[in-house]
């Protein structure tokens, strides 16, 4: 983002928090098309991108009150967008998680011919155990049994940067393996 457009932001941030209604929208539409690029390249359907960034511009407003204008505006929203992100894939994960099929019906039905993606983490879970152990662990922890990469750092003894390092490659090796 340039450094104008950046600036805008956090003058329309300033404003706001002075109480200009109007520099608040305005500030809340500019946020909105800032992130739904970033967020469009993380979610599959359009909905869920718009569920998602409503629950954002919720917590921007809800937050507000915290951001320091002496601080640049988009890394501070880029945070807050981050973790509302990963509370909904938490929450997506958890939902299919728990409407996952028994691993024997899945092999019997890999044998007929695929028309449409209905994968979940148990669906894929005889790829995942083929990744290296610790990528197959960081998975499983993050994807069946919702941990957040913090809390698998904790629980592995990595640093949260590596846990999620982990994840993205062993993500791109499933996608390679999955697409064939």
């Amino acid at each position: 983002m340039s450094n104008q457009k950046s600036d805008d932001l956090e003058s329309l941030m300033k404003q706001s928090q002075a109480g200009d209604q109007h520099a608040y929208a305005a500030l809340l539409q500019k946020t909105a098309r800032l992130l739904r690029p970033f967020l469009m390249k993380r979610l599959s359907f359009t909905s869920d991108v718009d569920d998602v960034l409503q629950e954002i511009l919720i917590s921007i407003h809800k937050a507000r009150h915290t951001y320091d204008g002496n601080r640049p505006y988009t890394p501070w929203v880029y945070a807050i967008a981050h973790f509302r992100l990963q509370d909904y894939l938490r929450t997506h994960y958890a939902d299919q998680l728990h409407q996952a099929i028994d691993v024997d019906t899945l092999e019997n039905n890999l044998s007929q011919p695929v028309t449409e993606s209905d994968m979940t983490y148990e669906s894929i879970h005889v790829e995942v155990q083929k990744l290296p152990e610790k990528q197959a662990t960081i998975l499983q922890l993050m994807h069946q049994d919702g941990y957040t990469a913090k809390e698998v750092a904790e629980k592995i003894g990595m640093k949260e940067s590596a846990v999620k390092v982990a994840a993205h490659r062993a993500y791109k090796i499933l996608k390679k393996t999955l697409q064939r």
